[in-house]
Order: C-alpha cells, then structure tokens, then sequence
C-alpha cells in the first residue's frame, strides 16, 4: 500500500500571525515538503492544478519534474490534472515527458476540477464539463497507446495520422487515477478503462465515500478488468497531530475556523466526527485511518493534506515527521493484515512494464514519419475528403465508453 501526501497550494494568511507569504516563499516551500516526504519514508507527492488566486499550481509538470531532479524515490502525481480544460495532446506530451525525466516516477489523477470560472478562461463551457471529461480522456487514453491516431469529436479539432512526442516510456503510459467526489459517472470511467478510482473524501461523510467506492467496484468487475475486489482505489484525508491530542486541537483550532473551504462552517469537533479529518495524536490518526478500510475494503492508496489553511512551513514539516515516524510504519503493518493474496499493489511503472510484456523489451514506438504534415479541419491545403473519411471511420467505430454515456448506464 502507497502512503502519502497533497497538496492544493492555496497561499493563505496565517491567523495566528496575520502573515501571507509570498508566492515565491509558497512554491519553494512545497518544494521543501515533496522533498522532506521523500526523507521521511512516504510514498508519493501528489500536485493539484489551479489558475487562479489563491492557488499556485498552474503548472503541475514544470513543479514535478524540478522535484524529480531533486528525489530517487518519491512518486509524483497531480491532484487532480484539469481533463476538461486541458488539451488531450498536451496533457498525452507533457506527462509523457514527466515520464522519461523522472525515470517512470508518475502517474497522474484526472478530475473536473472545482472552479467554474477556469472554462470559460480556456475556452470552454461548464455546462459542457461532463461530456468534455469522458470526450478528452478517450482521446487521451488513445493517444498514449497508439502510436498514429486518427481521430474526431465534438470539442476539439480532428487528428490525422498525429503522433504524440515523446511516446511513453517502455510503451506504457502513466497510470492514471479518476478523482471524483460525488460524480458517479467518473467512478464509471474509472471502472470501463480498468485504471484507478482517487476518492478525496476529505469534505464527506464516510457513508457517501462507500456508495461513490461501491459502484466504482461493481463497475470495474462488471467491465471484465478483475473482482470487485481487485479494482485500484485511492483515498484522501487531512490530519493535524501533536503528541498531546489536546495541543493538537487547541493548535490547529484557529487554521480550522479560518480555511479558506471550511472555516466560517461546521465546528472542528463537528467536522472530524462527520468526515476522515483526523485533529490529534499519532494514535489517533492510525486509528481513524485503519477505520477506512471498514467501508471501503482493502485499497491501494492513501493521501493526506497537511500544508492546508496557512500553516507554516515548519509545522507541517513537523506533520511529515510525524507521519513518517509514527504513523505510517504502524499503518503499513496494520493494513498487511488479512489483506487477500489477490488484492493488488498500487500500480507502478516497473509493474505495469512487467505485466504488459513479462521479460521481453518493451516495444519500439512506430511514429509518423509524416508528422509534419498532420492537418487539421479548416487548413486551405488539406484534402477535405481524406478529413470526411477519417471522421467517418471514427464516428462509426466510436467510444464503447462513450456509448454507454450515452445510454446513461450508471448507478446513481
């Protein structure tokens, strides 16, 4: 099991000083965490994207791949990589490239995002949001798995004999995780491509964050990629531990009334009863954390937030020591447990290299030696009935995906 943390990069005030720090002091600052995550034991670093204030992180690959050059270990991912407003060819290249710099170190989460004002400054409709996460991934999924696509949908121009550069290292895309809150439709994508199901239930009750897991599972075996059981579920949380339960809350109290997401809301006590919000000691989140596998099953990924609300660098520094010291070690035990032989690890590049071709090499990618002239609808030198063949061949094969979107067979 993969144990780790993310980020969502807001640039907050401290309430207990009244201090804001600077953009710069933010970005190297999370550099700092990423790399004491690494020293500590933990797993993975997971990066969200945002491009607007108060947040950082508009460009999520730039950030991963300097914390790359600076780790051996540690695993990078996104929480979450915007599929809606991000072109499908872009995101194919530059995680592709993430890929080769790290040396196989990422995967990615896909997902929505949460600001409705991100559309239209791309050039999109949040009406349109849906449709536009289930069009871009397939095309996306493609685009990482063959090396020539031809290809047309509704959102975007149409590709014609287009090769995506660099292709995936070893011939095996990153793995990607589907990150939802409350979208069933999401956890059905999830479920139909057979990759990983991310659900951040730091904001819900234990009881939504079952039926979302339920029907990612029952998905997931119903698409032939395994059991129920078998199927790659992640989770996020968000703790704030002291040795003493009491410091913890009396600390964190202020940051808590204050966030930017909650603060204003429900009280601290309330929040941590009704959601995976652990505020205490170690023990405390070891327990709460194990109690996840009670409504979820066994899963393959957990992520904390832990640098949320404007605390300062040297305190969640603290956190990770915490977490790599006292926590982590007992849950890696815990959780081996009774876990089921045929329960799988979470992903990684060496396993996905090895179950796709075993011991032979990996296969040499055949791009188009035409890449050049890859054209698009609406150039004055293209040949418009090559366009229309092409678009019909693609209308007609279609999405089996996208079909089932459309006949709306989800569980809600």
């Amino acid at each position: 099991m993969q144990f780790g943390i993310f980020t969502v990069t807001d640039i907050t005030q401290d309430p207990t000083t009244g201090r804001t720090p600077s953009e710069h002091e933010r970005i190297k600052g999370t550099v700092a965490i990423a790399k004491h995550a690494e020293e500590v034991g933990l797993d993975i670093f997971a990066l969200g994207e945002h491009h607007n204030p108060p947040f950082w992180s508009s460009s999520p690959t730039t950030t991963l791949a300097y914390i790359a050059g600076q780790t051996s270990k540690l695993q990078l991912s996104t929480a979450t990589t915007l599929i809606t407003t991000n072109d499908p060819v872009k995101i194919a290249e530059d995680y592709a490239m993430l890929q080769h710099v790290s040396d196989g170190r990422v995967d990615l989460m896909l997902g929505r995002g949460n600001t409705g004002p991100v559309y239209p400054w791309f050039g999109q409709d949040i009406r349109q949001g849906l449709p536009l996460a289930i069009e871009n991934y397939e095309l996306l999924h493609r685009l990482w798995r063959e090396d020539v696509v031809d290809w047309s949908g509704k959102f975007r121009t149409p590709l014609q004999g287009f090769t995506a550069t660099p292709r995936p290292l070893d011939d095996v895309p990153p793995f990607v995780w589907h990150g939802s809150i409350r979208t069933p439709e999401i956890a059905d994508q999830a479920a139909f491509y057979g990759d990983g199901f991310f659900a951040n239930h730091i904001f819900w009750p234990a009881s939504h964050t079952q039926r979302m897991i339920a029907l990612y599972r029952q998905r997931f075996e119903h698409h032939g990629h395994g059991t129920a059981a078998q199927a790659i579920v992640g989770l996020g949380g968000q703790v704030f531990m002291r040795k003493n339960s009491q410091d913890a809350v009396n600390e964190f109290r202020p940051y808590f009334d204050n966030a930017p997401v909650y603060g204003h809301g429900p009280s601290m006590e309330d929040f941590t009863q009704q959601t995976p919000l652990t505020v205490g000691s170690p023990q405390e989140v070891i327990d709460k954390t194990l109690g996840f596998r009670d409504y979820v099953g066994d899963y393959q990924r957990q992520l904390w937030l832990v640098d949320h609300a404007g605390l300062p660098l040297k305190t969640v520094l603290e956190q990770l020591d915490l977490l790599g010291e006292e926590v982590v070690p007992v849950l890696r035990k815990e959780f081996a447990k009774n876990r089921p032989a045929d329960v799988p690890d979470a992903p990684n590049h060496a396993s996905l290299v090895k179950a796709k071709y075993g011991d032979r090499a990996p296969r040499q990618a055949t791009p188009n030696a035409n890449r050049g002239d890859n054209l698009t609808v609406g150039s004055p030198y293209q040949d418009t009935s090559t366009v229309e063949a092409a678009q019909s061949s693609s209308n007609s094969s279609g999405s089996a995906f996208g079909a089932a979107a459309t006949r709306k067979e989800f569980v809600r």
